[in-house]
């Protein structure tokens, strides 16, 4: 009875100095091991004095046989300790515990497909110009000429109106200066009553007597026109 008593006061006591032991490690505040390059004690003082009222620093020791610097303290940051230390004695110095956590890995987020603008073809436009023809000749050599401005697909000339008749991917205006450039003669776009004149007149009888009956309106209106400005 008196053995097993003892060994129970025995395994009560180890207890006790277990609790006691992790009271004290939790009361201790944790390490930070730093190895920096030192030559003397001097160098071991410098290093400390760096440290020493730094932000959650609470106790330093540096060694310079070991070339080991502990710094203990509840709130020191161990990256801030190491940037500190380099900063202020100059030296190399490498954190060996605690080990800074790798950085986590950013997970990129999936692109959503950009829509890609569809690029809507030119579209061919068909401008008829006043160029003076004298000859057969003289249209045929036009024909050729503008057939190698850029963006020309046809051209068709009208010897009896002095007319070339152009369809491409053209900018009218640009087109007037590239044929005089080419040909040498001038070139100006047949304006919307010219067009129409035109039209009427392939419009056979039926059509020509509208043209007539127009064109004679016009005239008795401009004749108007002219009297109202002598009376004036």
């Amino acid at each position: 009875m008196g053995e097993e008593k003892k060994e129970e006061e025995k395994k009560k006591e180890e207890k006790k100095e277990e609790k006691k032991e992790e009271e004290k490690k939790e009361e201790e505040p944790p390490e930070i091991v730093l190895k920096v390059d030192m030559h003397c004690e001097a160098c071991a003082r410098k290093v400390s004095r760096a440290l020493k009222g730094f932000e959650g620093v609470e106790e330093v020791s540096a060694d310079s046989k070991t070339s080991k610097v502990v710094v203990k303290g509840k709130a020191a940051d161990p990256i801030k300790v190491c940037e500190r230390l380099q900063k202020k004695s100059g030296r190399k110095v490498e954190l060996i515990s605690p080990l800074p956590k790798p950085p986590e890995e950013k997970k990129e987020e999936p692109k959503e497909p950009k829509e890609e603008k569809k690029e809507e073809p030119p579209v061919a436009v068909t401008v008829v110009l006043n160029v003076p023809m004298h000859c057969e000749a003289c249209a045929q050599v036009l024909q050729k000429r503008i057939r190698k401005i850029k963006g020309v697909e046809s051209v068709e000339t009208n010897l009896g109106k002095g007319q070339v008749i152009v369809k491409g991917v053209v900018d009218p205006e640009k087109l007037v200066d590239d044929v005089q450039k080419k040909t040498r003669k001038p070139a100006s776009i047949v304006k919307d009553e010219e067009k129409e004149e035109g039209r009427e007149e392939r419009g056979g009888e039926e059509g020509g007597e509208r043209w007539r009956k127009e064109r004679r309106r016009r005239r008795r209106r401009r004749r108007g026109e002219r009297r109202g400005r002598k009376k004036a």
